[in-house]
């Protein structure tokens, strides 16, 4: 077994692949009807379970998985790759940690645990300071709740007293084909006849460029299999179907979503306040007192 860096917050601001504990001290677990989840903060903040019934439907850490490979992790103060590490802003560019290079990928959800500001059995709400390497002070909420039928996830990310360019979304890892209740770890690939399929009708797509971010250019969408981003006029709305099991309706107050299917055994659809790179390309600031927030709310019933 490859062994642990002392210090895996600061590891994978270096590598993205680094050594990676998982899940580790305490676990806030919450219920409502059916639903169940399990959200770590020291793990990046993230959910490390989601069930239907007892049903997994998120991709389960295991050893050989990084930080940025299993669960529903947020994505935070900007999403997906950011080109060569650098963020202009009001006529100078700051440079923060290039872990995927040339890039810098995912944000800094994983470069500290989170703080627990306040739990009970169907939501919680965390805590996560912007320090260091980001350049402006700052803070991100999460708050994650539970309802009898849906999941409910909502980030807010707060300047405290200068304006900066800001980006937030999650990257969740859905199981293709689902496992029986109460089977937590990995379900080998089933018949094609239930794997999961993903429906969406996106206005656009952001044209991939040869260097694994957009080119800034909207075309057709494309079909699959994917590694992009597409984009909604209106409100991110996409319907994940594991068939005669169950469906998730995911919808999102935001105008982009990256899907990711080229792995054999998960999915990843991402809604997102921006497309990757956009606090550079298309910024959204956050001032003192008007906060990002981003809203996604995952209706789960079974096919029947």
């Amino acid at each position: 077994m490859t062994a642990l860096p002392a210090n895996p917050y600061l590891a994978v601001r270096q590598a993205f692949d680094a050594p990676w504990p998982g899940p580790r001290g305490e676990m806030l677990r919450l219920a409502a009807g059916s639903l169940s989840a399990t959200l770590c903060p020291a793990d990046g903040g993230r959910l490390v379970s989601l069930a239907a019934g007892g049903v997994e439907l998120l991709r389960p850490w295991t050893p050989e998985r990084r930080a940025f490979q299993y669960g529903c992790f947020p994505m935070i103060p900007w999403v997906g790759r950011l080109r060569e590490g650098r963020l202009g802003h009001a006529g100078q560019t700051h440079v923060l940690p290039v872990n995927k290079p040339p890039h810098a990928l995912h944000g800094m959800a994983c470069f500290a645990p989170w703080e627990v500001v306040d739990a009970d059995g169907q939501s919680a709400l965390l805590r996560f300071g912007l320090t260091k390497p980001w350049p402006w002070p700052g803070e991100v909420t999460q708050r994650v709740t539970l309802r009898p039928e849906a999941l409910e996830m909502t980030l807010t990310v707060a300047a405290r007293d200068v304006a900066f360019p800001a980006a937030a979304g999650w990257h969740p890892w859905f199981r293709k084909w689902l496992g029986a209740a109460g089977e937590s770890g990995p379900v080998p690939p089933g018949e094609e006849a239930t794997r999961l399929r993903v429906d969406f009708a996106a206005d656009w797509q952001e044209e991939p460029g040869t260097d694994e971010l957009p080119t800034g250019r909207r075309i057709p969408p494309r079909p699959g299999p994917w590694d992009d981003c597409f984009g909604f006029a209106n409100r991110m709305q996409a319907r994940l179907l594991w068939p005669d099991r169950l469906v998730l309706d995911m919808g999102a107050d935001v105008a982009s979503m990256v899907v990711f299917d080229k792995q054999p055994d998960a999915t990843c659809v991402e809604p997102l306040s921006g497309p990757p790179d956009g606090v550079n390309t298309a910024p959204r600031l956050v001032l003192p007192g008007a906060p990002l927030m981003v809203r996604t709310q995952w209706v789960i019933k079974g096919t029947a």
